[in-house]
């Protein structure tokens, strides 16, 4: 008998942060800081050097990435920020290559761009960027047209070494990224299963006892707010230990599986089942009435009854008994349990196989 497999994003994406790694947009806001000063600092050298145009241009790209900052900041709006921000990187990291900033010194800044594109960005998009990044470095050194129109300080060797070097580094990038971004999803992986291992049973795969109460706590945080009723289910096998007695624990495991499966299937997708202890199991049910809940619950008694486990070619019935209560006025959830528990020794003591539901004066 298979236990109730644990339900796991499969393709890799969670909400969880892996500890350690900087968010995006934080990191584009700390790079866009950086970038400003630096940007109205070499506007100052190209005054200072008579090439006012260049100044002009570098300060238009820091009043942008502030400006980009700053819709940051209003509207929060991740993919507008990453977008933006590639794009204006991108445009200054061309401006750089064609201008020959800094007597051609400033083109070794290209090297900050892989780096960056692959951070921020998906490893598509950074392959992408950075094969446009080095073609069109190639071609502005190689291309004897670009080198009339430029008229580029650079010598040959130069040339030569700054293109290997530039390719040496993205290929390094990409591999790099490729190993963080796959440490990344085995770190989510396993932040998952321990999430689902601490809020599941390891033998039935249904919520613990701790996950069902922190259900509880929101349920009747819900019923406060909108006065909507739920209620519960206790369910308990039936003369579990004579099972464990006469076939053993194992199958005693099997039996405590199967009755998990049935209440899993029987449930409804709001309904909350969990292992309450034991062969004891607890079903929360939202939006219901005692009369929906006491419903619910024999269809469950039923289900139960009909299954079955084999040993030896022998099947092994169970039955369940199931005590239901149903939230009253402002009674804690503590109470309501307990008139839970109350209903069930009830169906217990009536001969099992049967349900009980919880009454204000007393079990019925």
């Amino acid at each position: 008998m298979s236990k109730i497999a644990p339900e796991l994003p499969a393709n890799g994406r969670s909400q969880l942060q892996v500890s350690g790694e900087i968010p995006v947009p934080v990191l584009i806001n700390w790079l866009s800081i950086s970038a400003v000063p630096l940007l109205a600092f070499f506007a100052s050298r190209s005054v200072e050097q008579g090439e006012h145009l260049a100044a002009g241009l570098l300060i238009a790209f820091a009043i942008l990435m502030t400006i980009n900052l700053l819709i940051y900041a209003a509207f929060r709006h991740k993919t507008f920020q990453r977008r933006a921000f590639i794009g204006l990187t991108t445009t200054v990291f061309i401006y750089v290559s064609v201008s020959a900033l800094e007597n051609g010194s400033a083109i070794i800044w290209l090297f900050a761009y892989p780096p960056i594109i692959f951070y921020i960005s998906d490893a598509r998009f950074g392959v992408g960027a950075c094969l446009f990044g080095f073609t069109g470095v190639t071609l502005l050194f190689f291309s004897p047209l670009a080198d009339q129109l430029l008229n580029l300080p650079y010598s040959t060797s130069f040339r030569i070494t700054m293109v290997v070097a530039l390719g040496f580094e993205m290929i390094t990038c990409y591999i790099l990224d490729q190993s963080r971004r796959r440490s990344k999803l085995g770190l989510l992986a396993l932040a998952r299963e321990f999430e689902y291992a601490a809020k599941h049973d390891t033998l039935t795969g249904l919520a613990n006892r701790r996950e069902a109460l922190a259900q509880l706590e929101v349920e009747y945080e819900r019923y406060l707010r909108t006065n909507r009723p739920f209620a519960v289910l206790l369910a308990d096998i039936d003369l579990f230990k004579s099972v464990n007695d006469t076939h053993g624990h194992h199958v005693g495991d099997e039996l405590i599986v199967l009755v998990a499966n049935t209440l899993h299937e029987e449930a409804r997708k709001l309904d909350t089942t969990a292992r309450w202890g034991g062969e004891e199991y607890l079903v929360l049910l939202p939006e219901t009435n005692a009369d929906g809940a006491v419903q619910i619950a024999n269809r469950i008694r039923e289900a139960i009854a009909e299954k079955a486990v084999m040993v030896a070619q022998t099947a092994v019935h169970c039955t369940a008994s199931i005590g239901v209560a149903s939230i009253e006025g402002a009674e804690s959830v503590d109470k309501l349990l307990q008139h839970a528990d109350e209903a069930l020794y009830r169906a217990k003591a009536l001969g099992r196989n049967r349900v009980c539901m919880y009454q204000i004066d007393g079990p019925a």
